[in-house]
């Protein structure tokens, strides 16, 4: 039930613009079609019975003048494919045959509704124009001139105007249609945005955990490379937690890369441990190797918001890796402490290292994406080298 231009125009791609051949018409077509082209039918006749009755008009004139509005009549089954043509012609045939003025209104109307105001404006101009000269050369008989000439131009305006309102609502729609399509490329464009910002946390996650198994492996090697001698407990040990690590580390690169290959932008299947994993994560460095003393002065970290504690944990965790990597053999000190209404601070502190430590490369990116971290949290993180020629990290998390 919709015009079939209009139909075209809907079904077109998202660039608006019509493919492919000329639209069939639809019902409604058919329908409109036959009620203008019995307009037409029924002004003409009722012109060519004015005209065969003016005794002023010769009956050759009278003639022509219906054999003319015959034919357009015929024509108006054209319009939805020349409407500008149509309208011109039957402009240029107004002052010969007033039994075509039937046709000349619905091709006008046809032009208004079709075209742009342009074409409106310089034919129907024209035809207001025209409008006082041609009843002037043959003036009907049963109005006054004053009269027939209002009429008429009336009768024009309105079309015109009709046919500019119907446009009008047909670009609506094609506009609604425009925005519709719109907001769901936004909204594609939306979910995809927030599908890469979960890989991008997924990244994050993998590097956190990673870093820390494998700094794990890597100071077990590195004792069982520099101590050959070793006895065979602490060799046996040694091996150990390189294969326990090398597993965890292998168990997580698993289940990260399961969320990508998925495509799930939740949480869910990652590893992610919160504030009261904290101890066992001292716990495994002390196994490591390391000198770590933990002031956890949060009592009760399940209150804790899920978010804020992992952000904790994860930083951490990145000042561990960082000090086994930057300052090996030095005590490093984790702190915690805070609670609801003042924030969460976290700390993460190392003395200088003795002796020379060769520089790792790729270094500071662990502190970038953790600054990134604490800050989409909605805290702040600092970090830089202390006086003594240590280094610490701090942050501050919101606990509401």
């Amino acid at each position: 039930m919709y015009p079939s231009a209009l139909v075209h125009q809907l079904d077109s791609g998202p660039d608006g613009g019509p493919a492919g051949r000329r639209p069939r018409r639809t019902a409604r077509d058919w329908v409109v079609d036959f009620a203008c082209f019995l307009a037409a039918v029924a002004i003409g006749i009722a012109s060519a019975d004015v005209v065969a009755d003016d005794p002023a008009t010769p009956y050759a004139l009278a003639v022509l003048d219906q054999c003319l509005g015959a034919l357009a009549c015929a024509a108006v089954w054209l319009r939805r494919r020349w409407p500008v043509g149509l309208a011109v012609a039957l402009t240029v045939l107004a002052p010969l045959s007033l039994t075509s003025a039937g046709a000349a209104l619905v091709v006008l109307f046809t032009l208004a509704v079709h075209r742009p105001f342009r074409y409106l404006a310089w034919i129907g101009g024209a035809n207001l124009a025209l409008t006082p000269l041609i009843y002037w050369l043959r003036p009907d008989p049963t109005m006054t001139y004053p009269t027939a000439v209002v009429l008429t131009v009336l009768l024009i305006a309105t079309v015109g105007g009709w046919g500019m309102f119907v446009r009008s609502q047909r670009q609506l729609m094609l506009t609604l249609r425009d925005r519709a399509r719109r907001a769901e490329r936004e909204a594609r464009l939306r979910a995809e945005q927030a599908q890469r910002l979960a890989r991008e946390a997924i990244a994050r996650e993998m590097h956190d955990v990673l870093a820390h198994r494998l700094t794990l492996l890597s100071v077990h090697a590195g004792a069982l490379e520099f101590r050959p001698d070793a006895p065979r407990e602490e060799i046996g040990r040694a091996a150990g937690v390189i294969r326990e690590s090398a597993h965890e580390a292998l168990q997580d690169l698993r289940e990260i890369i399961g969320v990508l290959r998925a495509a799930e932008p939740d949480d869910a299947g990652r590893p992610q441990p919160t504030l009261g994993a904290l101890d066992a994560l001292v716990a495994e460095s002390r196994e490591a190797g390391m000198k770590v003393t933990l002031d956890n002065r949060v009592t009760d970290p399940g209150r804790v918001p899920a978010s804020v504690g992992r952000t904790a944990y994860r930083i951490a965790q990145e000042g561990l890796t960082n000090a086994r990597k930057h300052a090996p053999g030095t005590e490093v000190t984790v702190s915690v402490r805070g609670g609801p209404g003042e924030g969460l601070v976290v700390g993460v502190r190392n003395p200088a290292p003795e002796g020379h430590v060769p520089p790792v490369p790729g270094s500071g990116q662990g502190l970038i994406g953790l600054t990134e971290r604490a800050t989409l949290a909605g805290g702040r993180l600092e970090h830089g080298p202390r006086p003594d020629g240590g280094f610490a990290v701090r942050a501050w998390l919101p606990w509401g």
